[in-house]
C-alpha cells in the first residue's frame, strides 16, 4: 500500500529568481520548491536539489517566494464601508454571506493563514466550516467567535440608550463569569479567545487609554483557555491594561498603542507577542467619516496614531515578539498588504517584517511544525511577488501567485 500511495503522489516544482528563507532570515537565489501533494518535500538553491523527473513545473521568474502571509487581526465579517450607527444595519445572516466575499479578497492577497478576532454570532465560524469544506475560497482561520468584554466596554455595544437593553453577546463580568464565557465560546467553535483589556477608538463612551477587566478577570480567562489549550489575544490601548494582560499570560497584545519600558520588559520576559495595527490610522483619518466612524472615534485616533507608530518603532528596536495584524475589516479586507511598507517605515528590516506575517505568527498559533516557512515537511502554503520586496516592499501588495495547502488559488504572469 504505501508503494501504491507514492506512486499517485502528484509532485510540482515551482521555481523563481529568488526565495524567503524566514527559519534562517535569508534570501535564496535561484530557488526552487518540490511540493509533494500538499507538503513541500523539498526547497533551496534550483542547482542543489535532484529533482523529480515527472514533476509539473511552474517558473516564475523574477518574483520572490515566501511562505504563505499570516493575518492575527482580521474581522472577515465586518465591513470597511460600515461604522458606528450604520452597523446596526447589518443582520447576523449579511455579516456571515460578507464574510465570504472578504475571505477571497483576502486569500487572494496572499494571506493563507488568519486569525478572526471577534464575530457576532460565531459567524465567522461558520466561514470556517465552509472554507474547510471546499463550499467558498478563503484563508486558514483560526476564530474567536463574539469578543468578551465588560459592560459599557469596547467589546459591548454602546450605540443605543438604556431602553433598548442592547449588550454584546460576549459580554461577561467576574472571574467565573468570564470563565463560563470562554467555555461557551468553545462550545460553540472558536479555537482562540479574543478579550479587550481597555477602552477603544471605535466604540462609543470608552476611553482609549482605560483599563476594563482587572487583573483577577484577565487571570481567570486566560487560566481557562490556556486549560483548554487555547491562545488568548487581547485588545488594549492604554498602558496599565496592556502590563495587566501581559501579566495575566496573554499570547498577544492587540493594538499597543500607548506602553512604557515596563510594558516592553515584561513583553520580553513573558514572551508576548505585539500586534500593531500601523496602517489603520490612514484609512480612520481619510475615509472614516464617510464610513460612519463616529466624531468621538476620529479625535481619539488623531491621538492614539501617531503614538502607536512611535511605539512600534520602540517596541522592535527592543526586540519585543511582533506578528503583523492589519484589523482589516476596519479597512478594506485585500488591502492588509499595504501594512509592509509601514512596517519598514517605522522601523523594521524587510526581513522582519515578512517574518512578522509567517514564521513569527505560526508560533503565536502553536502550528510551526506545519505552517509559517517553506521548510521540507511543512504544509505547502506558497505565495510569490514579482520583483524583489527586499528592495521595495510596496510589491507585497502585488501578489501574483498564491498556494494554500498545495492547491493554486491564483497565478497570473508576473
Amino acid at each position: 500500500m504505501a508503494s501504491t500511495s507514492a506512486a499517485l503522489a502528484q509532485t510540482l516544482v515551482i521555481t523563481a529568481d529568488r526565495m524567503v528563507d524566514v527559519t534562517k532570515g535569508r534570501i535564496v537565489e535561484r530557488a526552487a520548491i518540490v511540493v509533494t501533494d500538499n507538503v513541500i518535500s523539498a526547497s533551496g538553491e534550483l542547482d542543489s536539489l535532484t529533482l523529480p523527473s515527472d514533476a509539473k513545473r511552474i517558473d516564475l521568474g523574477d518574483a520572490t517566494l515566501m511562505p504563505g502571509l499570516m493575518d492575527m487581526h482580521v474581522h472577515l465579517t465586518s465591513d470597511a464601508t460600515r461604522h458606528g450607527y450604520k452597523r446596526l444595519e447589518v443582520s447576523l445572516p449579511r455579516a456571515a454571506i460578507t464574510g465570504v466575499k472578504h475571505a477571497k479578497a483576502t486569500i487572494e492577497a496572499g494571506f493563507t493563514t488568519v486569525r478572526n478576532v471577534g464575530a457576532p454570532g460565531f459567524a465567522d465560524v461558520a466561514l470556517r466550516d465552509a472554507i474547510n469544506a471546499g463550499d467558498v475560497e478563503g484563508p486558514r482561520m483560526f476564530v474567536a467567535g463574539p469578543s468578551l468584554g465588560v459592560t459599557g466596554g469596547h467589546c459591548d455595544s454602546n450605540l443605543l440608550p438604556y431602553e433598548y437593553n442592547n449588550y454584546s453577546e460576549g459580554v461577561a463580568d467576574g472571574p467565573w463569569e468570564v470563565r463560563k464565557m470562554v467555555r461557551r465560546n468553545i462550545k460553540y467553535g472558536a479555537t482562540v479567545i479574543k478579550f479587550c483589556a481597555t477602552g477603544g477608538v471605535l466604540s462609543k463612551g470608552t476611553k482609549v487609554g482605560a483599563q476594563q477587566y482587572t487583573f483577577e478577570e484577565m487571570k481567570a480567562l486566560v487560566d481557562e483557555a490556556h486549560l483548554r489549550g487555547l491562545t488568548v489575544a487581547t485588545h488594549a490601548h492604554g498602558t496599565s491594561g496592556i502590563k495587566a494582560a501581559i501579566k495575566a499570560g496573554v499570547d498577544s497584545v492587540e493594538h499597543v498603542s500607548l506602553l512604557d519600558d515596563e510594558a516592553i520588559s515584561l513583553a520580553k520576559k513573558h514572551g508576548t507577542y505585539f500586534s500593531m495595527d500601523i496602517y489603520v490610522t490612514e484609512y480612520i483619518l481619510g475615509e472614516g467619516e464617510k464610513a460612519g466612524i463616529l466624531q468621538e472615534s476620529l479625535d481619539k485616533e488623531r491621538v492614539v496614531g501617531k503614538t502607536q507608530r512611535q511605539n512600534f518603532e520602540k517596541a522592535v528596536k527592543a526586540g519585543v515578539n511582533m506578528v503583523f495584524g492589519s484589523d482589516a475589516g476596519v479597512y478594506p479586507h485585500g488591502d492588509n498588504p499595504k501594512q509592509f511598507a509601514r512596517m519598514v517605515q517605522f522601523g523594521m528590516t524587510p526581513m522582519q517584517a515578512i517574518q512578522a506575517a509567517t514564521i513569527n505568527p505560526a508560533r503565536l498559533l502553536k502550528q510551526d511544525a506545519t505552517l509559517g516557512s517553506l521548510d521540507e515537511g511543512k504544509l505547502a502554503d506558497i505565495v510569490a511577488v514579482p520583483g524583489n520586496p527586499m528592495k521595495d516592499m510596496s510589491l507585497m501588495e502585488n501578489v501574483g501567485f498564491v498556494m494554500k495547502d498545495g492547491r493554486i488559488v491564483k497565478q497570473y504572469a508576473m
